[in-house]
């Protein structure tokens, strides 16, 4: 079985973002970046069924020549193989330009597969829109949120969180799935897996080599404002016997908060 995983690089979730206000973009400079967490689900599940039914997995990513450093960690993990498709762009928050990438180049050059695997969205962008679209433009059928897979022959099934429920969602391969937590437990990387991956040469691949014209990754999306979530007011603490603090509490909730 031929699995291609698609990665992204973003922001560690620790990290204190700073903006800048004149570009509108994350100021990029000292910030720690990682796997995107859904992904690793994603590359886990790639190689729990690697393990099960044989084949290959492939990790792809677009972005800059930093995104190497995910691939690498995907490789420690145990991906077969991994490739770059170089975007000098940075972070557009254009979920379309990026599936119009993706599937290009399984169109065109990396045509063989049995089933492709996102995170269910990136926490950099979080628009949960990728796997979709690509879906969407290869006609291949797709799960989402799937929180269990299995697949058998030349078909699959996969339960996906739906609103107080979970629905069970048969379909035939090759699919588009994305990842949401509970799917697996993602693996560490071992010694040896690093070791491997140091040594392993990834492909770069350029939009030009896809044959994908500038006017087709036109800009899609503005992005008229990037601000930080206002700090929050620290709270206030009612010092007082029970009956007098219920008063206060109650004067304050209708005068000053003004939610009774």
């Amino acid at each position: 079985m031929n699995i291609f995983v698609f990665v992204k690089r973003v922001p560690d979730t620790e990290s204190k973002i700073k903006i800048n206000h004149e570009t509108n973009s994350i100021i990029e400079e000292g910030l720690n970046f990682v796997l995107s967490p859904y992904d690793e689900y994603a590359v886990e599940e790639a190689l729990q069924i690697r393990e099960a039914k044989g084949g290959q997995v492939t990790v792809f990513s677009v972005g800059p020549d930093e995104t190497r450093t995910i691939l690498k960690k995907c490789l420690a993990m145990g991906a077969d193989e991994a490739v770059l498709i170089k975007d000098d762009a940075g972070e557009t928050f254009d979920a379309l330009r990026t599936a119009k990438i993706i599937s290009h180049a399984l169109k065109t050059k990396y045509t063989e597969f049995d089933l492709l695997l996102f995170g269910k969205q990136s926490v950099g962008a979080d628009s949960a829109q990728v796997p979709s679209m690509v879906a969407a433009m290869l006609d291949l059928p797709q799960v989402n949120v799937v929180t269990k897979l299995e697949i058998e022959g030349n078909s699959g099934t996969a339960l996906r969180e739906i609103e107080g429920a979970r629905e069970k969602v048969t379909f035939m391969l090759p699919a588009v799935i994305s990842a949401q937590k509970g799917l697996n437990e993602p693996r560490y990387e071992t010694l040896k897996g690093i070791m491997a991956a140091k040594r392993k040469e990834i492909p770069v691949v350029t939009l030009e080599e896809l044959g994908i014209q500038p006017d087709e990754l036109a800009a899609g999306l503005e992005l008229t404002k990037m601000e930080s979530p206002p700090v929050k007011e620290s709270g206030k603490i009612i010092e007082d016997e029970p009956s007098e603090a219920a008063k206060k509490l109650a004067e304050f909730l209708r005068q000053d908060a003004k939610v009774i």
